[in-house]
């Protein structure tokens, strides 16, 4: 039997006015947008850290610092293709991803599906294997308060045959 692993990736980022807001590569309608050194897609960086984990390859910080002028203003989802590309190399597969937004606002029920194919794309991965879901905290939190937005990824690996 193949060695599998599992990852989880957690990230958050400040709302503010002026920035667009990307969750999975994806331009969600709103007044404000994620503030990071990258286009701060929290759902993507969560998912990276999840497969960068579940891999013992440290987390985005150490692949992607935010010290780097290199990566400002990056796509997240292009990133992504570097840590799929590192994951091949050291002879791992993906074998699914399940992901969770946190966010009062928008409501983000219609841009779900574009998000996991858009991950799921990166990853050469089938869309039915990631599954992205949004929920609010009940205005709780900084997340309720509309502060920023957090996102939780949790993935499988397995060795390649």
């Amino acid at each position: 039997m193949a060695e599998m692993r599992i990852g989880h990736g957690y990230d958050v980022h400040r709302l503010v006015e002026g920035r667009k807001l990307i969750l999975g590569g994806v331009e969600v309608p709103h007044t404000l947008g994620l503030l990071g050194h990258s286009d701060a897609d929290v759902l993507t960086h969560a998912v990276m850290d999840a497969l960068l984990g579940a891999a013992g390859m440290g987390d985005i910080g150490r692949h992607f610092p935010d010290t780097d002028p290199a990566y400002a203003g990056a796509d997240s989802l292009v990133l992504l293709d570097h840590v799929v590309e590192l994951l091949n190399w050291a002879g791992w597969q993906v074998v699914n991803v399940d992901a969770t937004i946190l966010a009062q606002k928008p409501k983000l029920a219609p841009y779900l599906e574009q998000m996991e194919k858009n991950l799921a794309g990166r990853m050469g991965i089938d869309a039915a294997r990631v599954n992205v879901k949004a929920t609010t905290e009940e205005k709780l939190g900084f997340t309720g308060a509309q502060e920023g937005i957090a996102a939780h990824g949790v993935c499988l690996l397995a060795e390649k045959k």
